[in-house]
């Protein structure tokens, strides 16, 4: 590989932490301490401390990292989707772990904790397709406790294999633990512990002198530990200390050799020196102390008894490099140094070596580059005697020049049109740029540094988001408060905008600090295909080959030259750098107005009439314009300099040989590895997409730029120059617009429930969904099915978009639209339309345009686009690539009734009804001959029944051609209009030809449908019935609707309704003649209750209509439903009266008794009216009645204080003079006037008389009177049956007078009027002559009517003597 570039992607974009699977692990250690809480609280646990790779198979490659200040372990499949698992240990872990295949079943994981416990995490890895969410075994945690060394142990591990792992103590010396066995499905392994002294004799005895023996264990800390690569038998360690000794130990014997390194290289005198020698006895620093990867092993492939110990010594202080590879061999267990070292390059230069590897012959190495990583390698030349790079030149891998957020770039950014957050905020989110683990983590110091200020914290900061985003852009900026001028009172704009841009200032610093740490450089690796594998804390990335884009990109800033040929960007990229940073965003800006507007001149007249050419001229000196006329001068036409360097930037040259590429790819890859497509690999591809756009854009903005400078000197044959240029930055430019756009939230995480489930299960339900970063081009690499091999791949996905195709701004491809297209459907409509406006109408563009419309809600302007559309697919010579069809689905424009006909399933899906109508009434208007337009009917009249059109719908119904559908739908404009409650307008239609049909749906209504529901189809039924003059049917259906309501289980709690529909069925029942006031009615239940009973017509209607299964009827008439109104008002007023008391609505209750009820209630009025109504006898009422008078008479404040404005206190009775007590007695005898007389035998009359005598009252004049005249003889058997004698005589001696008035004058007249009940008057007689005790006034009267009575009976006697003669 010459020539490569590093691509990345964010660990915590593809793995996010609520993703990951949990194992706690246990200790069998008692009073284990807490783990000491990290130095920076604010400091990300998610970033790695430490990672190493394992190829798990040829498709598997597995990442180990150490997480949370070296309390967890994480597992990531970079080559798969799984998702990763983590295991949290009880104390911090020393580094470092390891991770081993076992008989390809299972992973081993030793690990050592400060604690003394070296554990051993058995993973199951049966499938390579769920890897270790298989079931875990029962002893899959095994742990044993160290004892050769108490307390807590420091150093740095070392694990050999599944069983060697050795410690490099403090001191120096080597902890060595041997597995005899491995445990089975319980127990523990079985270790042996060994400690070996690197130290000698004369060491040993210099460890007596405190001042050596210090200096000594310091200098003989151990830094770097290896040993030989895995599966081997090799059981030595290699180790090197702080003094730089490098020393070897075997299994059995220790330390064995042992060889102090230079500080500097030592070169053979051959060779110069790249640096001097130190002087003898110079002192030298030791190393750092923390654990370093500064040393490697490994043997050629044909000398496999010959080890080489690769050592690296940095040399920080060094001008020329940033330090040497120390070439050792070990042979028969001893180290022999070879000469010469391998020197670094000069751009390692004050850089830190993180890791290195040996690949075959191949010397990688990784370097931390002021924060960032940096790779560098190198060929090697192995023999027995040397080991020496074959190229004298380090070959470098770094990433593509990116944008950096510095202040410089926001001040440029600013240039630009909009406002400042949305800038910011684009620029934050844009994918590549940060981590989402990096935002929120800014995201909460930001906040919580809000929160320290003074006062009340911003609502903001108290409120829940549901994405980061939202987060971000809610709280960023929320201090920053627009204020007025204390002394003039106005607004002061610039004050606060520069405190909005120093806030986003601040969180974007703090989201670069936090970014630096994430892109710290950890480990170098290799995948399961062979490829570098660069990890850095909170990445992952992959060394790439760069294509020729980016190999310009990288050479043109530095003082190498590109090839002759392609001279042009070379002076093009010098232009660009003279031009001021102002200058060139305003020319940027212009270019891309140019590109998006349809042009009516030419575009070299545009670009030499452009006003910005002055700017442009105004930055360059005389020296520069003579340097790029000398720099072009001779070369062939400066037409031909810019096609040459347009080859670069578009690439097309290489079309056919990637397909044929991709025939030899698609036999030469075993099945494994075409199916190695994983989310990792994706990203790196897309970050590779977005880097090489990149460069292509900045290359071909150079051109632009300097075609605008020279366009003067080209000829008008050479304009189309112009025309390519600005197609082809037209076609970057939305390149580059796809690559900056993040794909949202939803393609974070592949399934939400399974989400869900994760975080419920590891307690992480308060995150918000990260920010994605994500671009679209990852959504596109994973639509497109293709491998991820680079370069190879991202090439075939910019030759499939082809936006990099078009030699003209008028011009456009298929597939222009079909990526727009494409965009639409998976949701980008935003995205999608910004493309759409860069490029020039077509068919294909505008029908994308039209949909994109349609998406958003517009559809009044999808309607005109789709319109402007029609017919331009049949007839029109259009090309293939113009043609409708490429974006279209298959067949919706075979013609123009199929175009309508999926216009309006478009307008359908989208709801909008409307257009729904009326592209289907176009699709009818255009239908071939025999066409089955039914569902289109349906669709119209059904659209505008749903947009409340009746009148149209009925015109619709009427027009259609199809009956079924004329009466379903029919059917349905009723519902919907009853629904709605247009009434009314139902009513005025006609519905001439399915009046039938509108009747029967109303009336099922009304059967089925509950009463009390909303619309009453009952009442509609009713409307229908009387405006076509059938009040007898409308009579029945409120009568039916009365007797449903009583059967309802809430009719208590509405009885106002069904007396409604009973004074409904009553009024259109009295509209007919009386004889007809009258209707047959199916029984609707034969229950006990009823007030009465009607007459069934079973025997009056024919056998065949009420044999088995017919229903038996009954003949309901107007006094009938009257009955039941009464009965229903009393029942009303009852329940208005004790709302609590639930009996009063019981049908059980007999209607006597309610009239009690009532007049139990003072409603006596009321009562009388139901009694009457209902045919109730009332002497109970006027029994009660009659008591209330008395009381009234005899207290009146007791009674007035009871309810009486029922009868009392109405205004007739208020008006009549008197005393309460007067006007209660009037009351009683206009009430008997009115429910007494003849017809009831004046019966209320004597319960009210007996009720008097009953309260030993004297009964009122007028009722005695009124007894006197109808009833004279109960009047005196009633007072004498109450021993009232006095008043027994006062009535016989009335009645005798009474009947001597009555006696005949002349003999002519009949005899029956002299007639007096003589056996009456005898025993009234009888009865008061018996008495001792009667009163003067009796005796009187008794002595009259003796008297009265002897002188009647001489009168009959001597008119009986007149009449014989």
């Amino acid at each position: 590989m010459d020539a490569a570039v590093l691509e990345a992607a964010d660990i915590s974009s593809l793995f996010p932490a609520s993703t990951a699977t949990i194992r706690l692990v246990q200790t069998s250690r008692r009073n284990v301490p807490l783990p000491l809480q990290s130095h920076d609280p604010d400091a990300p646990v998610e970033h790695a401390v430490y990672s190493t790779v394992l190829q798990l198979s040829s498709t598997e490659t597995i990442l180990l990292r150490v997480l949370n200040d070296h309390l967890t372990i994480e597992l990531i499949a970079l080559t798969s989707d799984v998702p990763p698992i983590r295991f949290v240990f009880p104390a911090p872990l020393l580094s470092y772990p390891g991770i081993f295949s076992w008989e390809a079943e299972e992973l081993h994981i030793l690990a050592v904790t400060n604690v003394g416990s070296l554990y051993r995490i058995v993973v199951p890895v049966y499938d390579e397709e769920f890897l270790w969410h298989e079931q875990f075994g029962g002893n899959w945690c095994r742990e044993h406790n160290i004892h050769s060394v108490s307390g807590n142990i420091e150093g740095l591990v070392r694990v050999q294999g599944t069983h060697t792992v050795a410690i490099g103590l403090p001191n120096g010396d080597l902890l060595r633990l041997e597995a005899g066995n491995l445990a089975g499905e319980s127990g523990g392994d079985e270790w042996m512990e060994t400690i070996f002294h690197h130290g000698t004799f004369l060491s040993s005895l210099t460890s007596f002198i405190p001042a050596l023996s210090a200096s000594s264990s310091t200098a003989s800390q151990i830094v770097a530990m290896t040993s030989y690569p895995q599966p081997t038998d090799i059981g030595h360690i290699w180790t090197l200390s702080r003094d730089r000794t490098l020393r070897v130990w075997t299994a059995m014997g220790g330390c064995t050799s042992a060889r102090r390194l230079p500080p500097v290289p030592q070169v053979r005198s051959t060779t110069p020196l790249l640096e001097s020698s130190p002087a003898p006895g110079k002192h030298h620093a030791l190393l750092d102390a923390e654990p370093q990867s500064l040393l490697q092993v490994f043997s050629a492939d044909d000398e496999a008894d010959i080890i080489y110990v690769l050592a690296f010594v940095p040399t920080p202080s060094s001008t020329s490099s940033g330090g040497f590879f120390h070439v050792c061999r070990t042979q028969d267990d001893q180290l022999h140094a070879l000469l010469p070292p391998i020197v670094c390059s000069q751009t390692s230069v004050y850089c830190h070596l993180q890791d290195f590897m040996i690949d075959g012959n191949t010397l990688y190495t990784l370097w931390d580059r002021q924060g960032r990583s940096y790779v560098e390698w190198i060929e090697l030349d192995v023999s027995e005697s040397s080991l020496v790079a074959d190229d004298v030149y380090w070959k470098a891998a770094s990433y593509a020049q990116d944008i950096e957020l510095t202040p410089g770039y926001l001040d440029e950014l600013l240039f630009s049109r909009g406002s400042l957050t949305d800038k910011c905020f684009e620029a934050v989110v844009r994918p590549g740029m940060f981590s989402a683990l990096t935002l929120r983590t800014a995201l909460k110091q930001y906040s919580n540094a809000c929160l320290s200020l003074p006062g009340p914290p911003p609502p903001q900061l108290q409120t829940s988001y549901a994405t980061l985003g939202e987060n971000i852009a809610a709280v960023v900026g929320c201090t920053v408060n627009l204020t007025r001028d204390a002394q003039t009172g106005g607004l002061q704009y610039d004050k606060y905008w520069t405190a909005l841009r120093r806030d986003w200032e601040g969180f974007i610093a703090r989201c670069r600090e936090i970014e630096r740490s994430a892109r710290w450089p950890l480990t170098l690796g290799l995948d399961c295909l062979g490829g570098v594998v660069v990890v850095e804390r909170e990445r992952a990335g992959a060394l790439v080959r760069e294509d020729l884009t980016l190999r310009c990109q990288r050479i043109l800033p530095s003082s190498l030259s590109l090839e002759p040929a392609y001279r042009l960007l070379d002076v093009a990229w010098q232009l660009r750098r003279t031009v001021s940073p102002v200058t060139m965003r305003h020319l940027e800006d212009r270019f891309t107005e140019i590109t998006q507007q349809e042009a009516g001149f030419a575009y070299i007249d545009i670009l030499r009439s452009e006003s910005l050419r002055d700017d442009l001229k105004q930055d360059i000196d005389e020296g520069l314009d003579s340097w790029i006329t000398g720099r072009l001068h001779g070369q062939d036409k400066l037409s031909d300099l810019f096609h040459r360097s347009l080859a670069i930037v578009t690439q097309r040259e290489l079309g056919v040989k990637r397909e044929e590429e991709e025939v030899e790819l698609a036999i030469s890859l075993d099945p494994g590895l075409k199916q190695s497509r994983s989310s990792w690999q994706r990203m790196i591809a897309a970050s590779y997409v977005a880097d090489t756009v990149n460069a292509r854009y900045e290359l071909c903005l150079c051109l632009l730029v300097m075609l605008l400078f020279k366009c003067d000197e080209l000829s008008e044959g050479e304009s189309s120059v112009v025309d390519e240029v600005l197609a082809i930055f037209r076609g970057l430019g939305m390149l580059r617009h796809i690559v900056r756009q993040p794909t949202g939230e939803k393609a974070i995480v592949d399934s939400a429930a399974d989400e869900m489930i994760t975080r419920m299960r590891n307690m992480h339900m308060s995150e918000a969904a990260d920010v994605s970063s994500h671009s679209l081009v990852d959504v596109l690499l994973a639509q497109s099915g293709d491998t991820y091999e680079l370069p190879k791949s991202a090439h075939r996905f910019l030759s499939t978009i082809g936006l990099l195709e078009a030699s003209s701004m008028t011009a456009t491809s298929a597939g222009d639209a079909q990526l727009c297209e494409r965009l639409r459907l998976l949701g980008y409509t935003q995205v999608a339309a910004e493309l759409v406006a860069w490029l020039p109408r077509s068919s294909p563009l505008i029908y994308v345009r039209a949909r994109l419309w349609l998406d958003v809600g517009r559809y009044d302007d999808a309607a005109r686009l789709f319109e402007s559309l029609a017919g331009s697919y049949e007839g029109l010579p259009e090309e293939e690539d113009g043609h409708i069809v490429v974006v279209a689905p298959p067949g919706a424009v075979m013609s123009q009734f199929h175009f309508y006909l999926h216009v309006s399933n478009l307008f359908r899906a989208a709801r909008a009804t409307s257009y729904e109508i009326k592209f289907s009434q176009l699709a009818i208007s255009v239908a071939p001959l025999g066409t089955d337009l039914q569902e289109l009917w349906y669709a119209i009249i059904k659209g505008y029944i749903d947009l409340s059109q009746y009148e149209d719908a009925y015109i619709a119904i009427i027009s259609t051609p199809y009956e079924k559908l004329k009466r379903d739908c029919a059917t349905s404009l009723v519902y919907r209009m009853c629904d709605d409650q247009a009434v009314e307008q139902l009513m005025s239609l006609n519905f001439a030809a399915f009046a039938d049909e509108v009747e029967e749906a109303l009336s099922y209504k009304a059967r089925s449908d509950d009463p009390m529901a909303t619309p009453c189809y009952a009442l509609i039924l009713h409307t229908w019935h009387i405006r076509r003059g059938d009040y007898r049917n409308a009579a029945m259906i409120m009568y039916q609707r009365g007797r449903k309501l009583a059967l309802h289980p809430h009719y208590t709690n509405d009885l106002s309704r069904q007396l409604e529909a009973y004074l409904t069925a009553m009024n259109a029942l009295s509209l007919l003649d009386t004889k007809n006031a009258w209707f047959v009615m199916p029984v609707l239940s034969s229950t006990d209750d009823e007030p009465r009973k009607r007459r069934r017509l079973t025997r009056d209607i024919p056998r065949d209509k009420w044999a088995v299964g017919k229903s038996d009827a009954e003949i309901v008439e107007l006094s009938d439903i009257r009955y039941e109104y009464a009965l229903l008002s009393a029942r009303l007023e009852l329940m208005q009266l004790n709302p609590e008391d639930g009996s009063v609505t019981d049908h059980l209750m007999s209607p006597s008794l309610i009239v009690m009820r009532l007049a139990q209630a003072n409603q006596f009025t009321t009562a009388m009216s139901t009694a009457r109504s209902l045919k109730v006898e009332m002497s109970d009422l006027f029994a009660l009645l009659t008591r209330q008078c008395l009381r009234l008479s005899r207290d009146p404040d007791v009674v007035i204080q009871e309810d009486t404005s029922d009868w009392l206190l109405t205004d007739s009775v208020s008006s009549w003079p008197g005393t309460p007590a007067d006007r209660g007695w009037r009351y009683v005898r206009e009430s008997l006037a009115r429910h007494d007389n003849r017809h009831t035998d004046f019966k209320y009359s004597k319960v009210v008389f007996e009720t008097i005598m009953d309260m030993e009252a004297a009964p009122p004049p007028w009722l005695v009177s009124t007894l006197e005249e109808n009833h004279h003889e109960w009047l005196i058997r009633t007072c004498l049956r109450y021993e009232k004698y006095e008043l027994t005589l006062r009535y016989t001696l009335s009645l005798v007078r009474k009947s001597d008035a009555a006696l005949p004058q002349k003999p002519t007249e009949a005899g029956m009027t002299s007639w007096l009940p003589y056996n009456l008057v005898d025993l009234v007689l009888t009865v008061c002559a018996a008495q001792r005790d009667l009163s003067p006034e009796a005796l009187n009267e008794l002595t009259k009517i003796k008297e009265e009575i002897a002188n009647r009976i001489r009168h009959l006697e001597k008119f009986g003597e007149n009449t014989r003669v």
